[in-house]
């Protein structure tokens, strides 16, 4: 009977980990579209919808705590919670960034974007790509998955480099498009992060899988 408790619980736990996953990748996909499009008022339902990611991390972050204080779990399953509680964060910091980056589409919306967003574009399709796969890597507690967004992260990270190459360039050259620069460096900022969140959630799910976190074995 205690058994069954804690394996319902831990599965509860399981599926709204899930759902919060599939709300952080809605509002990433709708930050895209509103900031590709100018879409202002997509922009401002995603900054609208934050809070019930943040409702929904607080109430994983209970039932984790709830099993770990309650149930005294046995090694396997501290691992799951104690990876629970890891990826709850990233995720909820993805849905964060989802949510600046729909901010700025909003103080933009008097303004010419320059270059056509320049690497952005890509960047975007990247950071959601990444996304889609971590939280399908936890779905599945898929290695392989996990391992791919590992592997796209280097591209993310000089992408950003570039895109902030080219902005300070384009200030030094003409500081007319300051603003509208800084803007768009620092919606390439949030895509990176989104990035190193999923790298982040990545990893934590090869620990819950193997018990390794970077070839260093923790559990």
């Amino acid at each position: 009977m205690f058994r069954n408790k804690l394996d319902e619980e831990s599965s509860k736990l399981h599926d709204d980990l899930v759902k919060l996953g599939a709300m952080s990748e809605a509002a990433i996909g709708s930050s895209i579209e509103a900031l590709m499009t100018k879409n202002i008022d997509l922009a401002l339902t995603v900054v609208e919808h934050d809070k019930d990611v943040n409702n929904l991390t607080s109430v994983i972050e209970s039932e984790a705590l709830k099993i770990l204080l309650k149930r005294h779990p046995v090694a396997s399953d501290f691992r799951m919670i104690s990876c629970a509680l890891k990826i709850v964060s990233n995720i909820e910091r993805i849905a964060d960034q989802a949510q600046d980056i729909a901010s700025i589409t909003v103080n933009l919306k008097n303004e010419d974007y320059i270059t056509k967003l320049g690497k952005i574009p890509r960047m975007a399709d990247i950071s959601k790509k990444m996304l889609k796969l971590c939280i399908d890597s936890f779905v599945g507690l898929d290695v392989k998955l996990a391992e791919e967004v590992l592997a796209l992260d280097d591209e993310l990270d000089n992408l950003f480099l570039q895109t902030k190459g080219d902005m300070v360039k384009l200030i030094s050259n003409d500081p007319k498009y300051a603003d509208v620069a800084i803007y768009l460096m620092m919606i390439a900022k949030y895509f990176e992060k989104i990035g190193d969140h999923a790298e982040n959630i990545a990893e934590w799910v090869i620990f819950e899988k193997t018990g390794e976190r970077k070839n260093f074995r923790l559990l």
